[in-house]
């Protein structure tokens, strides 16, 4: 990805632990690197087409001089989650925040934190069998939506299907959603727990009855197995009710473990059942 670097913006904030920080302030140094597709501004000389940096230099600016946060890990954190926000074709960013003048009571030339941060891409299953099926599905979707960080690209038609593991409970609705999101893995989950309590999901019996069920299924590349987090979900593979809808909207989206796409993994699926 091609890439537009700010290097050593000194700006004048009021970050701190000490109150005497916050209240008379210091000299802090920012860069940034902007990763986006420059190619079309290349071609044409078309500032519209990329990213203008003095107005992303006038933008960290005014982030910096117009908060007061006690941790440099704070700034930066808030300031890139910012930048990613609120700059179009902005898809990941590096910044780096230097504090020159850090009151250590020791010679320093510098103190500083660093992050990189970007836009992933997730894939959320949903499922309900249970009251209001698809009431509860679109709850999932709007609530995803509302999250700060979360941008739904694509929901996929609502598919009636068999019970799934324990067969006697009534059939579910189920669903996938294309998400682009800001949040960690981990964060998304929490998210996710978080919306199907707002359903009153309550976690009786695996498999069982639910009002709302929201897994992720993958989340760019990664391949994640950690207590409680299993990235992609180990069951999707086996799962039509997964693959089809998934399969509406992103057909060639690829298994990073099996290296297959949903379409072909779907296909498979169909011939082991006959």
């Amino acid at each position: 990805m091609d890439k537009i670097q700010i290097k050593n913006l000194e700006i004048f904030g009021k970050h701190g632990v000490f109150p005497e920080e916050n209240v008379l302030g210091q000299k802090f140094v920012v860069s940034a690197t902007l990763y986006t597709d420059t190619r079309e501004a290349g071609k044409t000389d078309d500032l519209t087409k990329s990213i203008h940096y003095g107005e992303v230099s006038h933008f960290i600016r005014r982030f910096v001089e117009e908060h007061t946060f006690k941790l440099l890990e704070t700034v930066v954190e808030r300031l890139a989650e910012a930048l990613l926000l609120e700059t179009p074709g902005l898809e990941k960013v590096t910044l780096e925040i230097r504090k020159p003048w850090a009151p250590i009571g020791l010679p320093l030339e510098t103190v500083s934190v660093e992050i990189e941060r970007q836009w992933h891409t997730a894939y959320v299953a949903l499922g309900s069998n249970m009251g209001d099926k698809e009431a509860y599905l679109r709850l999932g979707v709007e609530g995803l939506k509302d999250t700060k960080g979360c941008e739904v690209q694509e929901v996929s038609e609502f598919l009636v299907t068999a019970p799934y593991g324990v067969t006697e409970q009534d059939d579910f609705l189920n669903g996938v959603l294309k998400l682009r999101t800001l949040l960690t893995p981990r964060e998304l989950l929490k998210r996710l727990h978080e919306i199907e309590g707002e359903a009153r999901r309550e976690r009786i019996l695996r498999w069982g009855p639910r009002t709302l069920d929201l897994d992720i299924l993958l989340y760019d590349d990664l391949v994640l197995d950690a207590e409680n987090l299993h990235i992609p979900h180990i069951e999707m593979h086996k799962r039509d009710f997964v693959l089809k809808p998934l399969c509406q909207i992103a057909p060639y989206v690829r298994h990073p473990v099996y290296n297959r796409t949903a379409g072909e993994l779907l296909d498979a699926l169909a011939g082991e059942q006959g």
